[in-house]
Order: C-alpha cells, then structure tokens, then sequence
C-alpha cells in the first residue's frame, strides 16, 4: 500500500512538472529576446487541446505506429519511477536498476524509430536515421557517466549513484562530478532534441530530427509523443539535480522544493543558450557528442585516479 501511495505520489508530480518545464523554457526564450511569450502553462493546454481530437492514420502504416505512442509514454512513465527526489528514494530501486533504466530508455527510442520507417514518409526515415545515429554517441557517453557514478557511489541502483540518500561529496570527488555533470548537461540537449543539436521549433523538414519522427502523428498519438518528450527532458533533468545539489535537508517537504527549484533552473538556463545559440550543422553535431563522451572519458580516468 505504501509503495502504491509512492507511486501515484511521483507520477502526479512528475505529470504536472514535466509540461510545466516545458513551459519555462518558453516563456524563458521569450523574455531573453524582449517579449511576453506564452504563458507558463501554455503546454497544459496544447496536450488539452490535442486529446480532444481524433486520431489520424495512413493506409501505409501498420500496428507498430499506433503502438508506439503508448510504449514511448509507458516506458517514459516507468522511467519517471527509477528518479529520486534528493533525499528521497525512488518508488522503484533494487540493485542494478540502473541497467532496467537503460533498457527501458532504448525500447522507448527503438519504437519511435520504427514508427519513423513504418510510414513510408521519407523525411520521417531520414530524421529516424539521424536518431539512431546520434543515439550511439549519446549512449556510449551515458554509459560512461553511469559507470563513473557507480564507481563513485560503490553501487549500482540510481538512487544511490546519484546521491539521492548519501550525497557524493563535492570536496572528495569534484573534479570528477564537474566532468560529469558537464557531459550529462550536453546528453540532456541530444537527447531531447535541443539546441544546438536540435531545433524543436522549426518546420523544416530537413533540418529535423526529433520534430520530423512525430509529423504523421495527430490528435491523442501526438498528444502522448508531445508528453513523452517532456516527461523525457524532467528525467534527465532530474539526473543533474541531485548531483549539483549536495545539501539534503532529510525532510520530504523542503527537499522537494529544493528539486523543484533545480528542475526550473535547469530549464531557465535551456532556454537562454536556445535564445543565445544557433543549431549546428548536422555534420558539426558528431563533434559535440564526441566532447560529450571525452568528458566522461576524462571522468573515469580521474576517478580510477583518484581511487589509487
């Protein structure tokens, strides 16, 4: 009963968080360029507006793309569970979830990918190729910085590898965290589509890699890729908070406003290098992935250093 309560208790605040960020990165450009923007909960009401309208499919796709938003929206939902708020543990941990958690992470991406190839539209296959391209940087880099946090947290379930009970020690293991958190930042923008890697406003399809996988998608399928999307920034975003914030006050309540207020200060500082940067060139893209992975690298290199 006490881990129904949890559960339902994460998934109503993940729920309202995850379009609420989206929301102040909005808003959050829209003030660095001089105007008033959408309001905060603008995003509330385009998921509002969408699950009243019906579905639309083509004659040439198949089951696969009208499974895919409820298995992208599943396995993102299951994955909001696995993230600890600070102090406290998430509803689901075990020894190695974290490797559940990177599963989970890959069948989300293989069906939207597949959904991609299953319309027959080209530039959804083209921007489905560049996904599955960029995503073995991204991955590999990953794996680095959980190997990295493991090591520094001698285990490997997420709670405590991000320091949700024990938080790791910025004096002990700094340099290290710096490298960390500077290469998690940079996975967070690929693997939401942000700039400089993506531009999730634009319209052009061939500038496209996220936006162009979910053209085909109308009504409460586009309603539930839309949040996914969202729900998949707040989870990485709640991957950094806990490593930049150090300080546990050990009480739900204040340790919650705490994470809330690093979940907003990290879609704040989204929003100003999109308003501040222009996208890269997709050839420029690998680049940046690649100073991703050397960072984590680098990382590992210092923390098996400093384990000597």
């Amino acid at each position: 009963m006490l881990l129904l309560k949890s559960i339902v208790l994460q998934w109503l605040y993940v729920g309202l968080m995850a379009p609420f960020l989206c929301g102040v990165i909005i808003k959050t450009k829209a003030l660095v360029v001089g105007r008033v923007g959408p309001p905060l909960f603008q995003p509330f009401y385009d998921l509002l507006k969408l699950t009243r309208k019906q579905n639309v499919y083509s004659q040439t796709t198949t089951f696969i793309f009208r499974c895919a938003p409820v298995v992208v929206l599943s396995s993102l939902l299951i994955l909001s569970l696995f993230i600890p708020l600070i102090s406290q543990p998430a509803p689901i941990r075990f020894a190695g979830d974290i490797l559940m958690f990177v599963y989970l992470l890959g069948i989300g991406r293989f069906f939207l990918i597949a959904s991609s190839f299953d319309t027959g539209f080209s530039f959804a296959g083209m921007g489905a190729s560049r996904e599955a391209f960029f995503s073995c940087f991204t991955e590999v880099a990953f794996f680095m910085n959980l190997i990295i946090l493991a090591l520094l947290a001698q285990s490997i379930s997420l709670s405590q590898m991000i320091g949700a009970s024990t938080p790791l020690s910025w004096p002990l293991f700094g340099p290290a965290l710096i490298l960390v958190v500077s290469s998690l930042f940079l996975i967070l923008l690929a693997e939401n589509g942000r700039i400089p890697v993506d531009d999730p406003a634009t319209h052009l399809e061939l500038t496209m890699i996220h936006e162009v996988m979910i053209l085909d998608y109308s009504g409460r399928d586009l309603a539930a890729m839309l949040y996914g999307a969202m729900l998949k920034f707040l989870i990485f975003a709640g991957i950094l908070v806990p490593l930049l914030v150090p300080v546990r006050l050990g009480q739900a309540f204040p340790d919650l406003l705490v994470f809330t207020a690093g979940l907003i200060a990290i879609a704040v500082l989204v929003g100003i290098i999109e308003s501040i940067m222009a996208r890269l060139r997709l050839n420029r893209v690998r680049h940046l992935l690649l100073a991703a992975f050397a960072l984590a690298f680098f990382g590992f290199i210092v923390t098996l250093w400093s384990r000597l």
